[in-house]
């Protein structure tokens, strides 16, 4: 079942969109939770507000969002990226950087507010500062990465709705689990679900091995 050739391209194709949502989260949540953990600006609690509102965002609301907006009458409709994969790795964005965003501004604002005097103290420029910040942080923003990846890995209502779950084209692991059961393919199902969990613990014992490495520096 494992190596089977059409469950080896749904591993593949949901380790692919799972990667590159988690890797664009990442370039958006990390500056943007170092910007409002770092900064004093109006609204700042606000902005916070919504970002922590962000990381318990229903799935199927953010599907039903973005599939609003990439359906061929909705404003990016002329793109024709509905039901395909850059539809499942949009969605899945949306889900996961808030979590990034969110956890890394509460990592850095753990911090001894006095260390960022110091590092200015000992003539550290901005970019210098926030480096130091980050490995100071390394731990929790591990933590940070884990829970985005986590996020989207699992995620299966959003991926429905946008991508279809099209054979060959925008299955993944959690649409085909889904599928399976419907059909009553309980064993088919199950086999899927354990090696989703497999997956997913293993990408998670690696970043924890690199974590828990981390933290003995």
């Amino acid at each position: 079942m494992i190596f089977d050739a059409e469950v080896l391209q749904i591993t593949i194709l949901s380790l692919q969109i799972s990667a590159l949502a988690t890797g664009v989260s990442l370039l958006i949540g990390l500056p943007l939770g170092t910007l409002l953990a770092q900064s004093k600006f109006p609204g700042r609690s606000f902005f916070l507000s919504i970002v922590n509102t962000g990381m318990g965002l229903p799935p199927v609301v953010v599907g039903l969002f973005v599939a609003m907006m990439l359906w061929r009458s909705g404003p990016m409709g002329d793109l024709k990226l509905i039901y395909t994969p850059t539809a499942i790795i949009i969605a899945q964005v949306v889900i996961s950087f808030p979590v990034v965003t969110g956890l890394t501004a509460a990592a850095l604002q753990a911090l001894d507010p006095r260390l960022k005097l110091q590092l200015y103290g000992l003539g550290a420029s901005r970019l210098q500062m926030i480096w130091m910040l980050w490995k100071e942080a390394r731990l929790p923003l591990l933590a940070a990465l884990m829970a985005g990846f986590g996020s989207v890995i699992s995620e299966v209502g959003a991926s429905m709705m946008v991508g279809g779950n099209i054979r060959h084209q925008t299955r993944v692991l959690t649409t085909a689990i889904v599928l399976e059961t419907g059909k009553g393919n309980f064993d088919i199902a199950i086999a899927l679900g354990i090696l989703l969990l497999t997956i997913t613990f293993l990408v998670n014992w690696a970043l924890t091995w690199i974590q828990q490495r981390g933290a003995k520096k």
